[in-house]
């Protein structure tokens, strides 16, 4: 997978493949710091020898359809967060279903539950025992519109049988 940050979605998804082991999955993640058509077009240039191919990304001020067209025709799947990875991050907590436009509005939020968040030092750690609460709660709001997160699908897929 490649992530449209290079801090807080390769520090989660390393830190989920470390804890929970999975020996028949082998993850690859990697952080890019660009809009997300951008980072389709690498992923594409990147991606072979995989049996999977994803990108995750944010809405935030992107082009999510700029995206999905570059996508489209590809291998690549989309992992997108309306508006950002830490919506995910909140899921482990509680049930959260209030529209948030961007990164400074969930923030608040995720600190109720992990006070200091710092993007740039996730520790898996604080998240680890909510992963699975997180899946369920995305999958019912998978395709609900703002807020909601596509990466229940990748840690579903992380985590062993």
């Amino acid at each position: 997978m490649v992530c449209g940050a290079v801090g807080t979605e390769p520090a989660y998804f390393d830190g989920l493949k470390q804890a929970r082991r999975n020996p028949a999955v082998k993850v690859k993640v990697l952080g890019k710091g660009v809009a997300p058509d951008q980072l389709v077009r690498y992923t594409c240039k990147v991606g072979d020898g995989y049996d999977e191919i994803w990108c995750v990304v944010d809405t935030d001020e992107y082009d999510i359809p700029a995206a999905v067209r570059a996508a489209r025709g590809t291998r690549v799947q989309l992992s997108v967060s309306d508006p950002c990875f830490e919506y995910w991050l909140i899921l482990h907590f509680q049930d959260c279903h209030r529209p948030a436009r961007c990164y400074d509005e969930v923030l608040p939020i995720l600190r109720r539950h992990v006070p200091g968040y710092d993007k740039t030092r996730l520790t898996f750690a604080q998240f680890d025992a909510g992963v699975e609460r997180a899946i369920e709660r995305a999958r019912a709001r998978d395709g609900g519109g703002n807020p909601a997160t596509g990466v229940w699908k990748l840690a579903l897929n992380v985590l062993p049988d």
